[in-house]
């Protein structure tokens, strides 16, 4: 990595944690520090699973305690077991951490009326559709794609897909269309991909060989993760795993209503071919020739 990239990198960082009041003990002038004000912000008035703490925060489990043990002792929460499986930890707010949360909120504003205020309509508009431009591509520097085992988070993401295809085309019905059989994910049959931001799915997808070719099924971006890169990133490591597997080649067929699919297909190099299956609801087929094979 280029050293003034680095530089420039740690710079922001500078710049951003002094401007915001990172490193006082007392963040926006409230008893609590960053880490704590943070934490009890994420909670949030309907509370929340210490397991989706971590993952959102990227917390280890003993960290994560402590800071809640911090809380608790404060007053500010309670921990609690989930109705729905009693041994699954919540954390929820207390009446005075309610009551320091819409404080720190208030505070919060305030900071970021000072940071806009002192600045012209100009600079201010720059200012914020440079902080908006900042804020997507950390989200998407944020999102991990990985060959996962199949389970029950997968087979939510398909049944959203599914959801999603039905909105779109009338026609479709999930019950009708060809089922892709998990034991096929697993080498040397197939693979699955699943992409997460802070440790929750949002988006999938699978392939499995047939006849020396990779057929790519199931994929998938939750709509607020779309822009982000996220579906060129699971196809091509789709397309890696297919190659590792022995396939010479990729095959996949979309719907007519999936317009963004069949723009990335096109974009990373697929070509319209022929049908070569039968799928009940596909209106186009694609191949790709993997690099390096004939």
């Amino acid at each position: 990595m280029d050293t003034d990239q680095i530089d420039t990198v740690r710079a922001f960082n500078r710049a951003v944690s002094r401007r915001i009041g990172a490193l006082g003990d007392r963040y926006l002038d409230r008893p609590l520090p960053l880490p704590l004000a943070r934490l009890l912000f994420e909670i949030g008035p309907e509370g929340a699973e210490l397991r989706g703490l971590r993952g959102r925060l990227g917390l280890d489990s003993g960290y994560l305690t402590r800071l809640l043990r911090r809380l608790q002792s404060a007053g500010l929460i309670r921990s609690v077991p989930a109705a729905a499986d009693r041994r699954v930890r919540r954390a929820e707010w207390t009446a005075a951490g309610r009551r320091e949360a819409r404080a720190l909120d208030r505070a919060s504003d305030a900071l970021a009326a000072g940071l806009l205020e002192p600045l012209p309509p100009g600079p201010r508009a720059r200012l914020l559709k440079a902080m908006a431009e900042v804020t997507r591509l950390l989200r998407a520097g944020a999102v991990m794609v990985a060959v996962e085992p199949p389970g029950p988070e997968a087979e939510a993401c398909v049944a959203a897909y599914f959801a999603e295809l039905a909105l779109r085309d009338a026609r479709f019905d999930a019950a009708r269309i060809r089922k892709l059989a998990l034991d096929k994910l697993h080498p040397p049959l197939g693979a699955l991909v699943m992409a997460r931001l802070d440790g929750v799915p949002i988006g999938c997808g699978a392939v499995t060989l047939a006849d020396g070719a990779g057929e790519i099924k199931r994929v998938w971006v939750r709509d607020d993760a779309r822009g982000l890169g996220v579906g060129r990133r699971i196809l091509a490591l789709l397309e890696a795993r297919a190659g590792a597997l022995g396939a010479e080649c990729v095959r996949l067929d979309t719907n007519r209503s999936l317009t963004e699919a069949r723009a990335l297909y096109l974009s990373a190099g697929y070509r319209e071919v022929p049908a070569f299956n039968d799928e009940m609801f596909a209106d186009h087929w694609f191949e790709k020739r993997l690099s390096g094979r004939r």
